[in-house]
């Protein structure tokens, strides 16, 4: 009878080790910054492992325990304290999930993008430029050449700790994290030239008012466009011929004096 008893208890043990097993979150259907309060089960040297319900604990390293520098985890942690922990990294194949105590920035440097424009907020200046915390977990540079068009003397002649300020991204180092940023043509993209249409009579060459009129625009940096098949914008004909021609005369008197 004791040895039925001994296998029906092992038997309810094993059963209740799978139900728990499958309740338990797949390491598969976990993902960066994802938040989870759990219960420190073990210390080590190097870190601590955190039950946050899935299949394997994972490891807080040292270093992201906390802001700042942290001796020993042992000073920082106990075994069965509660934490609250963001997910870093999984490998799923090794069965290994790297967890931070510290809460991760919205965005990551992975993010970013040439070109992009975004707010910050000016840290520190040094003689060679400013760094500035966009939100990415490290502050980015910008270049004192980058800071204004000319000669700039010192950064604090543009910027000072505290500002905040919108930035252009120039470049980024994954590998390195190292962040270049900008503080000239932050509107985004360069603005297109403005185009003025000038459309002769469908099937006829310009006229020499319509040449000089193109020709006085290309002088000015603005490119011009021709179109003979869009009729609906032959309202607009009469304010440019009005145009052309205040041009033209300027450009007249203008030999003459």
């Amino acid at each position: 009878m004791r040895s039925i008893s001994l296998r029906l208890h092992s038997e309810s043990w094993a059963m209740s080790e799978v139900q728990e097993t499958q309740k338990r979150i797949s390491l598969r259907s976990l993902e960066p910054k994802m938040r989870f309060d759990g219960h420190v089960t073990s210390v080590e040297l190097y870190g601590a492992f955190v039950d946050i319900g899935a299949e394997r604990d994972g490891l807080v390293h040292i270093s992201r325990i906390q802001e700042g520098r942290v001796n020993r985890v042992a000073d920082a942690l106990n075994v069965g304290d509660a934490v609250t922990v963001w997910v870093r990294g999984i490998d799923v194949e090794r069965g290994r999930v790297d967890l931070t105590m510290i809460e991760p920035p919205e965005r990551s440097i992975e993010d970013l993008r040439p070109e992009q424009v975004v707010t910050g907020t000016v840290t520190k200046l040094v003689p060679y430029g400013a760094f500035v915390d966009i939100g990415v977990g490290r502050d980015g540079l910008v270049h004192i050449s980058e800071m204004a068009e000319g000669h700039t003397r010192t950064p604090g002649e543009v910027v000072h700790v505290g500002d905040e300020i919108q930035v252009r991204v120039v470049s980024v180092d994954e590998r390195k994290r190292r962040i270049e940023l900008s503080l000239l043509n932050t509107a985004g993209e360069a603005e297109e030239l403005p185009v003025v249409e000038v459309e002769p009579e469908e099937g006829q060459d310009l006229t020499p008012m319509e040449l000089a009129w193109r020709n006085a625009l290309e002088r000015r940096g603005m490119s011009v466009e021709v179109s003979t098949h869009d009729k609906g914008r032959r309202k607009r004909r009469s304010e440019v011929r009005r145009q052309q021609a205040a041009i033209i005369a300027r450009t007249l008197n203008s030999k003459k004096e």
